[in-house]
């Protein structure tokens, strides 16, 4: 499949009428009639006396990891690149050394078996021969791929192939936080460095080969989240005639002990700082900051990674210790009245101050006798829903600060979210996300994933920082459920359509037919 033409070379005379076509003269080889030439030759005679190609390699190697499924990319580097991508073709070209002295038209792929380890590229490159004559040829390089381990799979395997280590480690009862870390390390593709990535108890071990990775991932974590960070260093080896030293680095990044939903107690200090806001706040939102409200008062505060660990706090209640209850009534405070409040902070508008009156709802039906508690969600509250909420009055709250409150600054119950049926949002959840390992969890942390899935239907500010995908697995329903009313749920528009590649034969394309060459394309 090898065959050589003229290029550039046209038929017309210099007035541009064809006058050239009576004009012939024999080739110097065969004696054939042809059109004049710098070469005074036919094609075939000067195919048979010039070959542009020779210098070219017609087979070559290429270096494939089957471990992470790189190429090795001359000199050193090893890259990434699916069958008859641009990114594999740029690494044949490069493999070819005699390309420089032609010009390269064209290159494409030509099929072979998946499985055969064998890749064909058919090359269009035009040559300039002796009388200034430009001859095209077209002809097929075949590259064997050959298995080669990178050095990265090679250190893997020898159980030497890291020298940092990033421990993300979140020592909480609720893991809320650390869930949505994970998202956002998907999401900005910050793991892309890691050498691998290992479960550990409460947390992720990351594993770098370079030092400046590493503290890439610890800077990117300390953006993101409140954590402060602990660095150590071991020696490993030391060459006393060239004073090298070998050490292993070590970052510990632990992730503030709060999580969404939970209660939490300030400081009186802490309190004054913040616009003199109530002790019992609810943790609204974590981000790079702590989002706190008070549900009495609808007044936020935004505590800093800084200010967090110069005077630190914990959840005194838990998304585990949630009690639900019924809205018996409801009582709209209007937005004067909410002005009054003894605080000098910010308000916040996104949110409705009540008064409401709310049953347990185990005892609704048994006990009359209606809690009256003030909150926050009266733009999402209505009679006769159900509401989460802790039970302060019964909880057992083990806090230095809390012991030192009067009993009037601490509300009987502090209502915390809307509670939806959660069969309704089963059957609505289409989407699923995706995670940095495989991890083994019991059931309490199943319980604390699936409330981060209500957190994402929920919020759209959480659902606009991840990446959330269709689940193939689920088929869509015709008609909306009759019973679902108002559960939230995510909408076909905001999720990603998953990838997954599938080597069939359709994708790689078809062998070539007989009389395939007649077709191939000329520039």
């Amino acid at each position: 499949m090898e065959h050589a033409e003229y290029a550039g070379v046209s038929p017309l005379g210099a007035d541009g009428r064809g006058a050239a076509n009576d004009a012939m003269i024999l080739c110097c080889e065969c004696g054939v009639a042809i059109q004049p030439n710098p070469a005074n030759m036919c094609v075939t005679c000067l195919r048979n006396h010039v070959d542009i190609t020779e210098n070219i390699p017609k087979q070559a190697v290429l270096h494939f990891c089957r471990n992470c499924e790189r190429y090795l990319q001359p000199p050193n580097e090893w890259i990434q690149a699916s069958l008859e991508s641009r990114e594999l073709l740029a690494v044949c070209l490069k493999k070819l050394k005699g390309l420089k002295e032609v010009k390269l038209v064209d290159a494409g792929f030509i099929w072979t078996e998946q499985h055969s380890k064998r890749i064909k590229v058919k090359l269009t490159v035009h040559g300039q021969v002796s009388g200034g004559t430009v001859l095209q040829q077209i002809f097929v390089v075949e590259f064997t791929v050959q298995n080669q381990m990178c050095n990265d799979c090679h250190r893997t395997e020898a159980k030497d192939f890291w020298r940092c280590l990033v421990q993300v480690r979140q020592r909480a009862e609720n893991k809320k936080t650390f869930y949505y870390l994970e998202q956002l390390i998907l999401k900005y593709k910050a793991h892309e460095n890691t050498l691998g990535v290992k479960p550990e108890h409460g947390g992720l071990d990351f594993f770098y080969v370079s030092e400046n990775h590493a503290r890439r991932m610890v800077d990117f974590l300390m953006t993101m989240v409140p954590a402060k960070v602990t660095t150590s260093k071991r020696l490993i080896s030391h060459d006393i005639h060239s004073n090298n030293y070998n050490y292993k680095y070590n970052w510990s990044v632990e992730i503030a002990p709060i999580s969404k939903d939970s209660i939490v107690c300030l400081s009186k200090k802490l309190r004054q700082q913040y616009g003199n806001i109530s002790p019992i706040c609810l943790v609204n939102r974590v981000s790079s900051s702590i989002h706190l409200i008070d549900p009495m008062t609808a007044q936020i505060a935004e505590v800093t990674s800084q200010v967090y660990f110069r005077a630190p706090f914990e959840g005194i209640c838990n998304p585990k210790q949630l009690v639900e209850y019924v809205v018996m009534d409801i009582e709209v405070i209007n937005e004067k009245d909410r002005k009054s409040y003894p605080g000098q902070g910010t308000l916040s508008f996104k949110h409705v101050l009540c008064d409401i009156w709310v049953v347990r709802a185990s005892e609704l039906g048994i006990n009359e006798n209606t809690i009256h508690t003030r909150s926050h969600l009266g733009h999402l509250l209505r009679v006769g829903d159900s509401v989460m909420g802790y039970n302060t009055g019964e909880a057992n709250i083990n806090d230095a600060e809390f012991d030192k409150l009067s009993p009037e600054l601490v509300p009987d119950v502090v209502l915390v979210r809307k509670h939806y049926d959660r069969q309704a949002r089963l059957s609505q959840r289409l989407w699923k996300i995706k995670h940095l390992a495989d991890e083994a969890t019991d059931e309490r942390s199943k319980h604390d994933y699936h409330e981060f899935l209500d957190d994402i239907e929920e919020n759209a500010d959480i659902r606009g920082q991840i990446n959330i995908y269709r689940d193939s697995k689920k088929t869509m329903p015709v008609e909306a459920p009759a019973a679902s009313g108002d559960v939230p749920h995510i909408t076909l528009e905001e999720m990603l359509e998953d990838l997954t590649l599938e080597c069939a034969d359709d994708d790689m394309g078809e062998a070539p037919q007989d009389g395939d060459d007649a077709a191939e394309p000329q520039l």
